[in-house]
């Protein structure tokens, strides 16, 4: 005997996507999570492949990643699919120290951040 299905979370027109432990601080993530938030799928990836920032690769893989989780796992179309959520949530911050002159040191902290993205699938005429 196994314990009963867990009822699914999101709609059946979604699939998400989830990183965690990524190593950057979350206001610099949510810059870039902000920039696909509510585009089409395309667009998204568009924007996330020409992005200067250094954090645009990691994110592109998870959408790549909801994308995948879409089409194969919930049989969505990909061409109708937009960025429905990105968000981002705070992680563990590693604390460390830097020398300083006259023998003394300062706190450097290093945090981490947790993305998730929700695709969606939506018809023509409520992208449009």
């Amino acid at each position: 005997m196994s314990k009963p299905k867990r009822a699914r979370s999101l709609a059946d027109n979604e699939a998400r996507a989830v990183t965690r432990t990524i190593r950057v601080s979350s206001q610099k993530l949510n810059l870039v999570a902000a920039l696909i938030r509510g585009k089409k799928v395309n667009t998204a990836l568009a924007d996330l492949t020409f992005s200067r920032k250094r954090i645009s690769e990691t994110v592109l893989k998870t959408l790549q990643s909801a994308i995948a989780n879409a089409e194969n796992n919930h049989d969505l179309d990909v061409d109708s699919l937009i960025v429905a959520e990105a968000y981002v949530g705070k992680s563990i911050t590693m604390k460390r120290f830097h020398v300083r002159g006259r023998g003394k040191s300062s706190r450097i902290l290093r945090p981490f951040s947790h993305l998730t993205i929700v695709v969606r699938e939506v018809q023509e005429e409520e992208a449009a």
